[in-house]
């Protein structure tokens, strides 16, 4: 009987040991990390949740390291005949960018490019940038880190939509107000990531003269936040500022399609009555600039359309979208 025992022992034990090496320990089982661990892991970006909001709007919540770990929502306009699961299907791309005080919800709420028809083969990626965020890795002092829109946009969910959304490489990117300027800045700073830019109202030249400094300056202190945290001081850190100034970087820009508007800041047909916009003033004279400069540096596919009248709205922009489209989906189509 002992000898029995001692045989049914040694075998339990040897069991025991095999399990040991067969079963994965519990690290390796864990769920995504907690927020506070995200980020310093390196992970990048994930979906955390996915809403139907519409038809054919997908909102996606995605934590990103960029972000220090912060869950953000994207909103899909997803093309006809969408599946994210067919890994084989990889849809032409419309970023499109929200400006100053708004979000991703923006362009579905306030125009009609859910009705669109000539987008229905497109995908529409419209991502949370901030209320004031600028599409900018901000400066924090020297220091860098959260929040970091532009890494967070241009790596982070580029990849992510690419690898698991339908997203193709086939892209362009459009964007009014703070989000022109970003539609702009990503062009330039990633070269051979898009295929056209159109900026609405577009914040152009920033480094204009000092009332466009001043007014900017004004925007980046929204909401309480320290405004050199966003570039650092347009003196001392000038060389930040200027990579961020479209104007600046207008030789990167001259072999793209390139599509500018903007309003002169007075009353327009799609104004009340009296309505005026020292914004809008200010901003088409950063854009009047900037056509110059990329004429000045060989642009060729330069369209701009200065209305005149017209105030710093959604109509407009809504109107804009529109009129720039053939320019936008004629680069995706390769046309010209």
């Amino acid at each position: 009987m002992t000898a029995v025992l001692t045989l049914r022992a040694r075998v339990l034990l040897v069991l025991a040991v095999l399990l040991a090496t067969l079963v994965p320990t519990a690290p390796a089982l864990a769920a995504s990390p907690p927020v506070d661990t995200f980020a310093s892991q390196g992970r990048g970006a994930e979906v955390v949740a996915v809403t139907q909001v519409a038809d054919r709007q997908v909102d996606l919540s995605v934590r990103s390291a960029a972000l220090g770990g912060r869950t953000v929502k994207v909103r899909l306009l997803t093309p006809d005949g969408w599946n994210p699961d067919d890994r084989r299907r990889h849809w032409p791309t419309l970023w499109l960018l929200h400006g100053c005080c708004g979000d991703y919800t923006s362009w579905t709420s306030r125009t009609d490019v859910a009705e669109i028809a000539s987008l229905r083969d497109v995908l529409v990626v419209m991502p949370e940038a901030g209320w004031n965020g600028w599409y900018s890795d901000w400066w924090n002092h020297g220091q860098g880190g959260d929040p970091a829109w532009e890494t967070f946009h241009t790596v982070e969910l580029r990849h992510l939509l690419e690898r698991d959304w339908g997203a193709g490489s086939n892209r362009v990117v459009a964007g009014l107000s703070m989000g022109g300027q970003g539609a702009l800045l990503y062009a330039a700073r990633h070269p051979g990531m898009f295929k056209a830019t159109a900026a609405y109202s577009g914040s152009a030249h920033p480094l204009l003269n000092d009332e466009s400094v001043n007014r900017i300056m004004g925007f980046f202190a929204g909401q309480g936040n320290d405004p050199l945290r966003v570039w650092g001081d347009p003196v001392a850190q000038r060389g930040i500022w200027e990579a961020h100034d479209p104007f600046h970087l207008a030789k990167r820009l001259k072999s793209l399609p390139v599509y500018l508007s903007c309003g002169d800041g007075t009353t327009g047909p799609l104004d009340p009555p009296g309505s005026t916009s020292a914004l809008e003033a200010d901003f088409n004279r950063q854009n009047q600039a900037l056509a110059a400069e990329l004429r000045r540096v060989g642009a060729k596919h330069v369209t701009t359309n200065f209305y005149g009248p017209g105030t710093h709205g959604w109509a407009y922009w809504e109107r804009e979208l529109h009129a720039s489209l053939p320019v936008l989906l004629g680069a995706l189509r390769g046309d010209g």
